[in-house]
């Protein structure tokens, strides 16, 4: 695999093992493209993790071996990362590590992590989000091009309900997320009502393209506007990371302009660095901004109020959350269904 290297990474020494072992068979692209891929965008990404809780996922053996996600922090993590201490829906709870620099970020590639994904959260403040995320998931028969054009209607929503700037990236996939940094006011329980109030409102307008149907069966061919991400331990890939798929795609930050131009195969290891050169981050001026949810939040109450819509589905592994309803998808609730009296 080749002798161990060293790489500097904002004034930190990382050592590299070797280096040459293969983590993308299809491109060709090895341990040391990857970690030089994170020195190319370190910035980027390091704006995008700093200080925030961060699950890696790891392929030791590269894209085609397994893999995991690393929750706790690792055991062998230097001392000059930080940590956080976190509480997950079991009520269990673990020390995450927290990036504050570029060097913590190549030291997770030294041990094959592809993907970081950070919480919305800030260490000094791990219950309260300071991001609203959005997640535009193209189901079954649609495609990015659907998700651009959600996208579009939904940048109109959040600037409706509350002068919302929202920040777009590719997915990696066939999808787009838009992040909206907001005050760190609320708990997760308000930044997910929050969240449905927008996927609700996504609904009226394009109710033949958007859908927040929490069961698969129940959703068709439309863009799942997926609220449940912005549940606790609920996480989003980061912009800038590399995902796992043998063309070594990565999660791109545009610009609102570029949505619906740019593809996203168009940014992969290769291919990022040469952007990062030429335009920077592209998101660079996020933490500028800090947005209040008041709007989206009477946007809830009144739907709640005035059409009787409440909470929603929670994921499978949660707890049973207060105001939630039943957790169980409607064919088999048909099928439960006691017979009427006689």
């Amino acid at each position: 695999m080749g002798d161990a290297v060293e790489l500097e990474a904002g004034g930190r020494t990382v050592r590299l093992s070797s280096p040459d072992k293969v983590f993308f068979p299809e491109r060709g692209f090895t341990k040391l493209d990857l970690a030089r891929y994170y020195l190319a965008v370190g910035p980027g990404i390091l704006r995008a993790l700093r200080d925030r809780p961060t699950t890696l996922e790891r392929y030791p053996e590269g894209v085609n071996g397994e893999n995991f996600f690393q929750k706790r922090a690792p055991k062998n993590m230097p001392d000059w990362i930080p940590t956080a201490h976190i509480t997950f829906p079991s009520g269990r709870s673990a020390d995450e590590m927290c990036p504050t620099e570029v060097g913590a970020v190549v030291w997770a590639a030294q041990f094959g992590t592809l993907t970081f994904h950070p919480w919305p959260v800030r260490r000094d403040d791990v219950d309260r989000p300071d991001e609203l995320r959005i997640d535009l998931d193209p189901q079954p028969g649609t495609d990015y091009e659907d998700a651009v054009r959600a996208a579009h209607e939904l940048r109109a929503v959040l600037d409706e309900f509350g002068g919302l700037r929202g920040f777009p990236k590719t997915s990696g996939g066939r999808g787009l997320h838009v992040f909206v940094p907001i005050e760190p006011r609320w708990t997760f329980t308000q930044v997910r009502r929050a969240a449905i109030a927008v996927g609700r409102e996504m609904e009226r307008r394009m109710p033949e393209q958007v859908t927040i149907k929490w069961w698969k069966e129940e959703r068709g061919k439309r863009i799942f506007l997926d609220y449940n991400q912005t549940a606790r331990d609920r996480t989003i890939a980061s912009a800038y990371s590399v995902r796992p798929r043998p063309h070594a795609p990565v999660s791109a930050p545009l610009r609102w302009d570029e949505v619906g131009v740019a593809h996203p195969q168009d940014f992969d290891l290769a291919t990022m660095p040469a952007r990062f050169a030429e335009l920077g981050d592209v998101h660079a001026d996020m933490d500028d901004h800090r947005y209040s949810l008041e709007a989206l939040l009477d946007l809830a109450r009144r739907d709640e109020h005035d059409h009787g819509l409440g909470d929603l589905p929670y994921p499978p592994e949660y707890p049973k959350m207060p105001g939630e309803p039943r957790r169980v998808q409607p064919s088999r609730a048909r099928k439960e269904k006691p017979p009427a009296a006689s």
